[in-house]
């Protein structure tokens, strides 16, 4: 390769392999050529990546060193892309019958998921987290956008046991808007003893769903690094859960004039 092809696929790689240590003897075996014109490579990467706010680049002295890069955005750029998904939930239409909000265009959207992936890893970046959990459906496509970005598995929690999960492990749960008993399950298999677990939704009212997973965590003897919301909507009472981080807030919901009072959340 000449230079400029390599700057290109060093660039490509490193872009498509987050949060990972990257040894540069194998890079200069990918590469052949010699460690040192890796490092001048990554000299130039790490000027343009942090400029553009692309990410940062860290290098490593040793045999067991290397290179990683962190994917990162500015607060400014995280709120920029909240007040871009705000301006979406203020639509018209977006209130169906029951005063629900319709989400699925929102979280149907690849450049949207994004955005809210990198807005919650960013709150995040600087904290433990060896998992991502979340409940069936609407949360799976946000949880698998924060995992991406953190490079750490997700899992699903069930409100049915599924053959296909194997052993599980099940909790019982008080709804928080309408105060029923529920449940929820976990494959044995997802969890291992003394993980930090980062819960993440897309929807949260009374916090009863939050609340459960929170008990799925403790009865798997792990730790929980966090909780994280795409919407909170409005809600007349104490939630379950206090401890959470929310990106966009709806204070009120008027089913008359079809309109919806949309803020940013507590993550700013």
């Amino acid at each position: 390769m000449k230079r400029n092809e390599r700057l290109v696929d060093f660039t490509n790689y490193l872009l498509n392999h987050p949060n990972q240590m990257l040894n540069l003897n194998k890079l200069s075996k990918r590469y052949e050529v010699a460690k040192s014109s890796i490092s001048e490579d990554l000299v130039f990467i790490k000027h343009v990546f942090e400029a553009q706010g692309v990410g940062i680049v860290e290098t490593f002295p040793g045999s067991l060193g290397g290179v990683r890069y962190t994917p990162y955005i500015t607060d400014e750029t995280s709120k920029r892309m909240t007040e871009e998904l705000a301006q979406l939930l203020r639509e018209e239409n977006r209130i169906l019958p029951g005063g629900y909000i319709y989400l699925s265009d929102i979280l149907g959207s690849p450049s949207n998921l994004k955005k809210i992936g990198q807005i919650i890893a960013h709150e995040y970046k600087d904290k433990p987290v060896d998992v991502i959990m979340t409940i069936a459906t609407k949360g799976i496509p946000i949880a698998q956008s924060v995992a991406e970005i953190l490079d750490v598995p997700f899992v699903i929690v069930r409100r049915d046991q599924k053959v296909t999960e194997g052993a599980t492990l099940n909790v019982n749960y008080m709804s928080g808007s309408s105060s029923r008993v529920e449940n929820m399950t976990l494959s044995k298999r997802s969890l291992s003893i003394g993980q930090n677990v980062l819960i993440v939704d897309d929807f949260m009212k009374g916090a009863g769903t939050i609340n459960g997973m929170k008990s799925l965590v403790y009865e798997f003897d792990c730790f929980l690094a966090g909780v994280a919301v795409f919407l909170e909507g409005p809600f007349k009472g104490e939630r379950l859960v206090n401890d959470y981080k929310s990106i966009l807030k709806v204070d009120r919901i008027d089913i008359a004039h079809r309109s919806i009072d949309v803020e940013l959340g507590n993550i700013f």
